[in-house]
């Protein structure tokens, strides 16, 4: 940290004289959008955070979803008779009793409780990692499933609203900023065939098919916590993107991370193929979680989550090429495309081994 990092952090700090003198504060964890400092004192451990207030714009709502969601959590878990102090984020407000201390600078802060014994996993180990990560999305959905989802905030508007993102690609596309329409005519003809098909969820919600729930929108394996001994999930984590959306795009971003046979940016799209065992694993453990709170008609589209995510990151990451890679980090000139790339081959497999991927929802959902 620099100067400037340090007299800020010590200014939020002050914020928090409650917690006791801090004897040290150290980059924690592996997010890329907030800094995450590790607070330890005399007595405990704390988690801070400087929220990324161009990423999140209104980092008051963002607060104010999470205190709303975590709230509600811990009281089903309490009602339960389970252990409520690990079971969700536990918000440490100001002295003064505000959710998050904003500085001379602007910046915003946040603190949490430290979650003790737990660890994250950035990465499927096999196939129970990922069942296990499946059961704590679903369990998400089952506490959250009397939330009322239209009173939350959207901390990025049409985050997953795929129409906007292919009005987007077409923009564009028309635009063409980048210069580099030409080196990417199969993938964007790739998402033009696929025009009809990303409306197909909107469509569904319009038609009372798939009911508006509360979504976490970012369901990587990494933003639970599982405990450092059992191996258990304790608690999903990382809540800055909950907002009003639908329960199959939260199963079906977890298929596209991590059902996939390569790598986001692999280059040799020949290895990019929908791992089925992986898949049916992960029905099995969301369903389980849910324990009976999705609707029929919700459960049956499933695979259609996994399609529409995928072929969202993929026009997202087509976007962004063609507009001179502003918004993901590149390491190099291609690398948006060759994400791209990888996204819609995993589609095109997701279409080859659609019946396949119905037959196991339709199975394991009887079950």
């Amino acid at each position: 940290m620099d100067n400037k990092d340090i007299l800020a952090m010590t200014e939020a700090l002050g914020a928090y004289k409650k917690i006791g003198t801090a004897l040290s504060a150290e980059p924690y964890g592996s997010g890329h959008i907030n800094r995450t400092y590790l607070v330890t004192t005399e007595d405990k451990k704390y988690i801070l955070q400087k929220i990324n207030t161009y990423v999140f714009k209104d980092p008051q709502g963002v607060m104010e979803n999470i205190k709303g969601v975590t709230d509600h959590i811990r009281r089903k878990t309490q009602a339960a008779g389970l252990d409520a102090s690990r079971c969700t984020m536990n918000i440490i407000t100001t002295d003064g009793g505000k959710l998050l201390f904003c500085g001379k600078d602007g910046e915003c802060w946040r603190m949490y409780d430290y979650t003790a014994n737990t660890v994250a996993i950035d990465a499927v180990r096999g196939v129970e990692d990922f069942r296990r990560s499946a059961e704590a999305f679903g369990n998400f959905q089952k506490l959250l499933a009397d939330y009322p989802a239209h009173t939350l905030c959207e901390p990025i508007k049409d985050f997953h609203n795929t129409p906007v993102r292919y009005k987007n690609f077409i923009k564009a596309l028309e635009e063409n900023k980048s210069g580099r329409a030409d080196k990417a005519a199969p993938e964007i003809a790739f998402a033009k065939e696929r025009e009809a098909f990303t409306a197909i969820l909107e469509e569904a919600n319009a038609g009372g098919r798939l009911p508006l729930r509360v979504t976490h929108n970012d369901t990587k394996l990494n933003n639970i916590l599982f405990d450092a001994d059992s191996g258990e999930a304790v608690c999903v984590v990382d809540l800055d993107t909950v907002s009003p959306g639908y329960s199959v795009t939260d199963f079906g971003d977890a298929i596209r991370f991590g059902a996939n046979t390569a790598a986001e940016d692999e280059t040799d799209v020949s290895k990019v193929s929908l791992d089925l065992n992986l898949f049916e694993a992960y029905v099995e453990g969301f369903l389980k979680g849910c324990d009976g709170r999705l609707e029929p008609s919700e459960v049956a589209l499933l695979p259609e989550g996994a399609m529409m995510m995928t072929l969202e990151c993929g026009m997202r990451f087509l976007t962004d090429y063609l507009d001179g890679d502003v918004y993901f980090h590149t390491d190099y000139p291609e690398h948006n495309l060759v994400r791209c790339r990888t996204q819609f081959a995993l589609f095109a497999d997701m279409e080859r081994k659609k019946r396949q991927m119905d037959d196991i929802v339709a199975r394991l959902s009887i079950g």
